[in-house]
């Protein structure tokens, strides 16, 4: 695999708002009754297969189905770190994307244990995540606050789908202050799973990563930063207990409600250095405040 030099300033991966297939016009009407003509983001049903086996069919505006697939197969555990992935073939018109490996796989009894999460566009999880989690070390890292502002600031106005269109979320990867794979769409766990698919696919060391996302900070947000090996997560949102709790068990920096200048952490406060004056940082402008800016999502 291919290692990715991070450009400074500039992320490898972001948001193409412009892209067609990501969003429909829709006419209807205002408050006012007047005729509007809005853009709306694309859903598309994707369907996932390891080898011979159909695991998931997914929701998804579908802008990068391979990274999809690896990252959701990775998070769900089904497929290993070490695994070789021999081919992802994609099928634009059958909407299918399949994931072949090396090793033989089935998952038949894992497919029927599943746990409904919290997740928009109803994400799972798999009870031996639970396990998978305590065999899971975090590396140290640490997390200036001048970073912290400065990357909430990059990617409140950064081009995105959530500024073109709304109804979607975001989860960003960052080193440091500086965003490097920026990805969008309805449902906040696609978002990290593309992430997480991206990293596996060019060798990305998590050990001085950030993840930032938009939506809120659940248990399976948690979980899925820690099974990619992130030692922080941010988010614009707030948390749930069980996240918070599981963050605590794991030792993850967990920081909720970043805003402007304000943030709120409940898990690995250590991690953080408060190397920023804030009065030095200027409040979040109105035209760039997304989902979660007055109340948590």
């Amino acid at each position: 695999m291919q290692t990715v030099k991070v450009v400074p300033e500039l992320a490898v991966v972001m948001p193409d708002p412009a892209a067609p297939r990501l969003t429909e016009r829709v006419s209807g009407i205002d408050h006012t009754g007047a005729l509007v003509e809005i853009n709306v983001p694309a859903e598309r049903a994707l369907t996932l297969y390891l080898n011979a086996q159909e695991i998931v069919t997914m929701m998804t505006i579908n802008d990068y189905p391979e990274y999809l697939a690896l990252g959701y197969l990775l998070n769900q555990n089904m497929l290993k770190p070490d695994d070789v992935v021999t081919e992802v073939e994609y099928d634009d018109d059958l909407q299918v994307v399949v994931v072949r490996t090396e090793r033989n796989t089935n998952y038949e009894q894992k497919l029927k244990k599943r746990t409904l999460t919290s997740g928009c566009a109803q994400g799972t999880a798999f009870g031996d995540l639970m396990e998978a989690l305590e065999e899971i070390d975090l590396p140290a890292a640490e997390l200036r606050t001048s970073w912290l502002y400065q990357m909430t600031r990059i990617i409140n106005t950064t081009p995105s789908l959530y500024l073109e269109a709304g109804a979607i979320h975001g989860c960003v990867l960052c080193r440091e202050g500086i965003p490097i794979c920026y990805m969008e769409d309805v449902g906040r766990h696609n978002a990290v799973d593309k992430i997480a698919g991206w990293m596996y696919r060019h060798d990305v060391n998590p050990a001085d990563k950030i993840l930032y996302t938009t939506g809120r900070l659940t248990s399976e947000m948690t979980i899925k930063t820690v099974r990619m090996g992130i030692p922080i997560l941010v988010s614009r949102s707030g948390f749930t207990a069980w996240g918070v709790a599981l963050a605590r068990q794991v030792g993850l920096t967990l920081v909720g409600r970043a805003r402007g200048k304000r943030f709120t952490a409940l898990s690995g406060e250590k991690r953080i250095v408060f190397d920023q004056d804030i009065e030095q940082v200027e409040e979040e402008p109105s035209r760039h405040r997304r989902k979660g800016g007055e109340n948590d999502e």
